[in-house]
């Protein structure tokens, strides 16, 4: 037996890892049924301009990434995109949220809408932490 280091694994054998991890979980949890959510914002031309990023699982909606261009912030477009995520959640079965942000990026925004801290890493990078939140839906 030895290990092997890659930074460019073969998609395979990832998802053989995840495989067998998630066959381990079964016994112990529902099976996993990950399933990619992605909400863009578009101007009349398609061109993209933000979007939200995720995954719903478990019951939870994960939201991984939520963009929107520099132009349009202050618009409330990162709003309606938090919002129509959280809908998508509920119509697919969801009861909470969770994801992270950086003290330089969203945590009052977050907060706004009732998403509270449940964990910090701090100084995580550059001097800035990283806050995990949730909400029940």
């Amino acid at each position: 037996m030895h290990l092997t280091i890659h930074d460019e694994p073969d998609e395979a054998e990832w998802k053989a890892i995840d495989r067998g991890l998630e066959a381990h979980s079964v016994q112990f949890a529902p099976p996993f049924e990950w399933r990619k959510l992605a909400i863009f914002l578009r101007d009349e031309e398609g061109g993209l301009l933000g979007g939200l990023l995720g995954a719903t699982y478990w019951g939870w909606l994960y939201v991984e990434t939520l963009y929107v261009a520099d132009e349009l912030r202050g618009q409330d477009w990162g709003t309606k995109l938090l919002a129509e995520g959280e809908a998508e959640a509920l119509r697919r079965g969801c009861r909470a949220v969770h994801l992270d942000t950086m003290s330089y990026q969203a945590l009052p925004f977050y907060e706004k809408f009732g998403y509270t801290v449940w964990g910090t890493l701090e100084n995580f990078v550059g001097g800035h932490d990283r806050y995990f939140l949730q909400k029940q839906l």
